[in-house]
């Protein structure tokens, strides 16, 4: 796709600003950095109102696009929502300051005194859609780490997240920090997109958010580095020995605390010996809460009601309130049906066996893996990271919720007193 020379030129002046910028905040204090982000945190609370008008433009315009209504609650703000985002700053001023940790060190027969110090990525360029909560979550996040951001989202929240980088800049410019630091572009088009994904004379490094289609452009078109974030086709496999009662409540927790979020289950697996004494009254209180099931062949014998589920629902990350059921004959069958069809975000075992427990954890590949416990616990608030900036599904260089130290990289610093190498 061709990208007008008007948006090029406009996308790299934002990147060439940000990594102007990105020497001063790299070298910025912990105490510098940690004001400022309580400078954003209040700005944001007292322009809450000016937030909620540029919010409620995004919702009309979703609304009269017909977007799906767990779209629009993702993308909807409200004074809880705004409150979340301040307290979730607070939490990260916080947190430990990762920049010039030295990771470890040793000191050679020859008197070099060698470190791994932590550093800042840089530049870090993130496209993402619908939810402005995740332009506070990046650029506080990004900030904290020492690196600037440019940001690009989706015309869904366009309004509010012009809104609140302006919020933020201004915060900034009541600081020792330079506004540049945090860079919107506004145009929403594929073209500007595609323009920041060329961006490698800028940009350290980028973080697709959202569903799958962005991260596959993403990753087709990206000239620099790339870390795969967001698809959540999660699963939970209830074992032969399962705790029914313990089940049921982390099945329907794990569908229905917020189904539209990337860690919420989308398929259950059961064991063929618990499947008729767990899946009628759990399924049955799911359609209650107004889950559509849709099943295999035996999972529609014990539950009737159940749509046929298809190859299709297998793979697919709903967020919505359906559910895709399947009954297994063993745990290995559980794991194999995870490891083809999972997108190595989130899974979960509810058994009361420890080694059926331990095999799970150790052969299926995901990110985060739970026993007896619910997958909406996939986040970098409740692992006690602060906000995270998504959830990388991939294996390098980070994995799981990323939050402060997966935002930075390392560099070698080599103490001497004269020596030469022979």
């Amino acid at each position: 796709m061709e990208i007008s020379q008007e948006i090029m030129e406009a996308v790299r002046e934002k990147a060439r600003k940000a990594k102007e910028a990105s020497y001063r905040l790299a070298i910025a204090s912990t105490k510098e950095k940690n004001e400022a982000l309580v400078k954003i945190a209040e700005l944001i609370w007292e322009k809450k109102e000016e937030i909620l008008t540029a919010n409620e433009k995004d919702i009309q315009k979703a609304k009269e696009k017909d977007m799906p209504a767990h779209l629009i609650d993702r993308l909807a703000l409200n004074d809880k929502r705004i409150k979340d985002m301040c307290d979730a700053i607070q939490e990260v001023v916080a947190l430990p300051d990762p920049v010039g940790e030295i990771i470890e060190g040793w000191k050679r027969p020859n008197g070099l005194v060698i470190q791994k110090v932590r550093v800042p990525l840089g530049v870090i360029g993130i496209i993402y859609e619908a939810r402005p909560n995740v332009t506070v979550d990046a650029a506080t996040l990004c900030l904290k780490a020492g690196n600037c951001v440019v940001l690009r989202g989706g015309s869904e929240a366009i309004n509010s997240n012009v809104c609140l980088v302006k919020i933020i800049q201004k915060a900034l410019s009541q600081t020792t920090l330079p506004p540049e630091a945090v860079q919107i572009i506004e145009d929403t088009s594929r073209e500007s997109a595609l323009a920041l994904m060329r961006q490698s004379e800028f940009l350290d490094v980028l973080i697709p958010r959202g569903g799958a289609g962005l991260i596959k452009s993403v990753l087709e078109n990206a000239r620099l580095p790339v870390i795969e974030t967001g698809v959540g086709n999660c699963h939970t496999y209830v074992h032969c020995d399962a705790d029914i009662e313990m089940a049921e409540r982390i099945v329907i927790n794990a569908k229905c605390q917020r189904p539209s979020v990337c860690n919420a289950m989308e398929t259950l697996l059961v064991h063929k010996d618990i499947a008729p004494q767990f899946l009628p009254r759990c399924l049955k209180k799911l359609s209650e809460l107004g889950v559509e099931i849709r099943g295999c062949e035996r999972t529609r014998e014990l539950f009737p009601t159940a749509k046929p589920a298809t190859e299709e629902d297998w793979y697919t990350e709903y967020l919505a309130l359906i559910l895709a059921v399947k009954v297994v004959d063993s745990l290995e069958e559980a794991i194999a049906h995870i490891n083809k069809y999972g997108s190595k975000h989130s899974e979960a075992i509810i058994t009361s066996d420890f080694q059926s427990a331990r095999r799970f954890c150790e052969e299926v590949d995901a990110s985060t893996v739970y026993v007896n416990a619910s997958t909406r616990f996939t986040d970098g608030g409740q692992f006690g990271l602060g906000a995270e900036i998504g959830i990388s599904t991939q294996k390098l260089h980070a994995r799981g919720p990323m939050s402060l130290r997966e935002l930075t990289s390392y560099k070698w610093v080599v103490y001497g007193n004269g020596q030469i190498r022979e």
